[in-house]
């Protein structure tokens, strides 16, 4: 999913894993001997900001690379972002939103994406 979201221009992402509950079945497993219901399952979250005009490329990167059809798949929330701030620079908005190496970083994530995807052929 990260190689998709380089190739539609988002290079800012942060990953948090946390435990939560959705749609999946219950897993039981035991402890110490006794049967027990895990209520909350490890799963990641993925955070992005982008601005508008990545909006629909970004979501369309992330149906595309990490649909499997199946319970879990999680979630795209799409939410309004008033004001952004790069505390480094002052820089306000779409000036903060856009990363200083973003040239560089993309051009690294096409490049691996080329590579694996020879190495995939072989």
């Amino acid at each position: 999913m990260k190689e998709a979201l380089f190739r539609a221009g988002v290079t800012g992402i942060t990953v948090t894993r946390v435990t939560g509950h959705g749609g999946e079945q219950e897993v039981v497993g035991q402890y110490r001997g006794t049967a027990i219901v895990k209520e909350f399952q490890e799963k990641v979250k993925i955070e992005m900001v982008c601005s508008e005009p990545f909006v629909e490329a970004t979501i369309q990167a992330i149906l595309s690379s990490a649909r499997t059809g199946r319970v879990g798949d999680g979630k795209i929330f799409v939410q309004p972002i008033e004001r952004v701030i790069r505390i480094r620079t002052g820089e306000e908005d779409n000036a903060a939103l856009t990363p200083v190496t973003a040239d560089e970083v993309q051009r690294h994530a096409i490049e691996a994406s080329k590579q694996s995807e020879t190495e995939r052929r072989r």
